[in-house]
């Protein structure tokens, strides 16, 4: 199932991509298309240097995010989790910051499938959607009693998710564009913020629609 899964993301997103092209072009993009030249270097294998030079450069960068922006949204995100300090017989979710931010956005996202958790998890992944598995484990660990927080994270989900539920926060992460870095860089492209603006706007929209159907489909087909 975990095969198929990651191959209908994929698929979805090549598909998604090439319809919001098309009805970009017929609409908000219309006029004559610029010409595109660009000289393509001469097609030989690899040597095995400059293979390993590229994939330590690429395990660097990752490793440089993950140490610098996944930590830091981390440890900001349970400070707000962990702050003001629960009542007794109280949620420490529910009493948190963080959890009551979730409060005023989860009518939006409750009728996708989405629980308090999740809607929390994709806040901070807006720096970086990597952020979204850390945030799952931050959330649920401070929510939890000793033994569930024993746990594994993918044991704590598979108790507390039903599979339409995942899927649709799968989904999400097709079209959602949680990546601050790229919509700076549309920014910086387009040199104003009406077309990243317009980006994220119709992409939540997308994101929304598409985690929604995958929620209603599969919760209509008994999974």
């Amino acid at each position: 199932l975990q095969g198929l899964v990651l191959f209908a993301l994929y698929v979805s997103g090549i598909v998604g991509a090439m319809v919001a092209a098309l009805i970009l072009r017929g609409t908000l993009t219309k006029g004559t298309a610029s010409g595109f030249i660009m000289e393509l270097p001469r097609y030989q294998m690899p040597r095995l240097k400059d293979l390993a030079i590229g994939l330590w450069q690429r395990a660097w960068v990752f490793l440089r995010r993950a140490g610098t922006i996944i930590f830091t949204v981390t440890i900001a995100l349970w400070i707000l989790l962990s702050f003001p300090r629960a009542e007794p017989g109280q949620s420490q979710l529910d009493a948190s910051i963080a959890g009551r931010i979730a409060d005023g956005l989860h009518p939006v996202l409750e009728p996708i499938g989405f629980n308090h958790e999740m809607t929390l998890a994709i806040i901070p992944a807006m720096a970086a959607r990597e952020v979204a598995v850390s945030a799952l484990a931050t959330t649920y660990a401070i929510d939890g009693d000793e033994e569930a927080q024993a746990q594994g994270l993918t044991e704590r989900l598979a108790g507390a998710w039903s599979l339409p539920t995942a899927l649709a926060f799968l989904a999400w992460f097709v079209f959602a564009p949680q990546c601050l870095s790229t919509i700076a860089v549309a920014r910086r492209e387009t040199n104003g913020w009406k077309w990243p603006a317009f980006m994220v706007a119709y992409l939540f929209a997308l994101a929304w629609i598409f985690a929604g159907l995958t929620f209603w489909i599969a919760t209509a087909m008994g999974f």
